[in-house]
């Protein structure tokens, strides 16, 4: 049996999954959990990338415990964010989190240096204030930067320590803002006239290549070897890896953040896509994920944490369904990204201090299966294309309340499938790496015929 391993790092936790095909089937084993989170550091909000490392190695010893040694590892994360390494090898710390408000006071000032229109032309990327562009500037202008030998995605990281190879993957470069659409590659213009040093940023590599082996360290504490594979290492660009899309189709990849758009084969540049504030991210095999970003279980993490956690996910559910309260907010709004209590946040924008809880939670359902509609309607709009179908991966498309406002307010079939999607978009790409004959269509059969994707009535 050939194993590969999976290292799926979302914004609030971490997996390792095994995965291997067994009578034609693709086989998926969750073998560790673990819990990421942002700290503060000096008032600054950051990653615990200490922890970070010593979980993703934990995982992976997991797999000489149970014997099932894999032959390949690959990882994906969330986008954005990174570390700096030094000239001699090291970290230079902290590992800011995108949730931190840095980036709000350089705005303006990188606005008149390069336009959002002209960023969008160039780039395909959609205006985030977190994006990385603005959190390299900002290091720029404390003086971390010049300390600086090279540039790491989080996940390009996580590959270095287990290697000592260094490389930035092409998906989760595409977040940075700092990669042209149109040449699929670093943009030295952008780069050059923000005072952004040019040697920090490696050659792109595509997913389905291989980084490196297990360095000594690595292999002597997992007590095997194992080939490093670039998966597409942006985790939505995993998910819609596993996702069985087609051109009449869209995704929602439901997670801390639902990313909802459509797979094409060229980037869309048009004003009309930037004022919708649509995204053009890189895909595998070169293909674009035009989609557009909707906060999504961050709301409902945010609230569970603010009532210490004495409900459950599906008991929050069946309160909200219980509600027939369904005036919306705006999801997406700026004061939802990192606040101190996301209930009174919630309640401040529907103007009712005193809103019970159960008519929270139901507005937050309602208003996020809403912006799923609209946003479908502007990809309707945008891209000429007539949409039939949604297909919801990840963790989100276990909540059969919100799939069912979905396919309320959208009026599309609607489809909920596969749960682990990242991870299994990952181990797609090592498979994909380890069988040159397996094309991308014959993987997204294999995982349509293997893992339950089922209607939502």
């Amino acid at each position: 049996m050939t194993y590969h391993l999976a290292i799926d790092i979302g914004a609030s936790s971490g997996r390792a999954i095994i995965g291997y095909i067994e009578n034609d089937k693709l086989k998926l084993e969750e073998i560790y959990r673990f819990e990421n989170y942002i700290k503060k550091d000096c008032g600054e909000l950051v990653w615990d990338i200490d922890n970070l490392l010593n979980q993703v190695i934990a995982g992976i010893k997991k797999c000489n415990e149970i014997n099932k040694i894999p032959e390949t590892v690959a990882i994906d994360t969330w986008g954005v964010d990174y570390v700096l390494i030094d000239e001699n090898g090291n970290e230079i710390l902290p590992a800011v989190s995108y949730r931190a408000n840095r980036t709000d006071s350089v705005q303006e000032e990188i606005g008149k240096i390069l336009s959002q229109k002209d960023l969008y032309v160039r780039t395909g990327i959609q205006k985030q204030n977190f994006n990385t562009l603005y959190q390299l500037y900002c290091d720029k202008k404390s003086g971390k930067l010049k300390k600086a030998k090279y540039f790491l995605l989080i996940p390009d990281y996580l590959a270095y320590k287990l290697t000592d190879k260094m490389t930035n993957e092409y998906t989760n470069a595409t977040t940075t803002n700092l990669v042209n659409a149109a040449a699929k590659d670093w943009d030295n213009e952008i780069i050059e006239k923000l005072g952004l040093p040019r040697s920090i940023f490696l050659d792109l590599s595509l997913p389905k290549t291989k980084i490196g082996c297990f360095n000594e360290k690595t292999k002597n504490t997992a007590g095997f070897d194992a080939k490093v594979i670039c998966a597409p290492s942006h985790d939505t660009a995993s998910a819609v890896c596993a996702c069985p899309v087609n051109d009449n189709s869209v995704y929602i990849s439901s997670g801390t953040w639902s990313l909802i758009g459509t797979e094409n084969s060229y980037p869309v540049l048009t004003e009309e896509a930037l004022q919708a504030n649509f995204t053009n991210e890189g895909g595998i095999n070169y293909r674009f994920r035009f989609l557009k970003n909707i906060m999504e279980m961050w709301l409902f993490q945010s609230i569970r944490r603010d009532i210490m956690k004495s409900m459950t996910y599906d008991e929050m559910m069946f309160a909200a369904m219980k509600s027939g309260y369904e005036k919306k907010i705006n999801p997406n709004a700026p004061e939802f990204i990192a606040p101190e209590n996301m209930i009174n946040v919630v309640r401040k924008h529907l103007n009712n201090e005193n809103l019970p809880l159960d008519c929270v939670i139901n507005s937050v359902y309602h208003s996020l299966a809403r912006s799923y509609a609209d946003a479908v309607a502007e990809i309707e709009k945008i891209s000429g294309k007539n949409i039939d179908s949604i297909n919801i991966v990840g963790g989100g498309s276990k909540d059969s309340y919100l799939n069912s406002l979905t396919k309320k307010y959208t009026g599309k079939k609607v489809f909920a499938g596969p749960t682990k999607a990242t991870a299994t978009g990952n181990i797609a790409s090592q498979l994909m790496y380890s069988d040159k004959n397996l094309t991308l269509e014959k993987v997204r059969e294999l995982i349509k015929n293997s893992l339950d994707i089922k209607e939502v009535n």
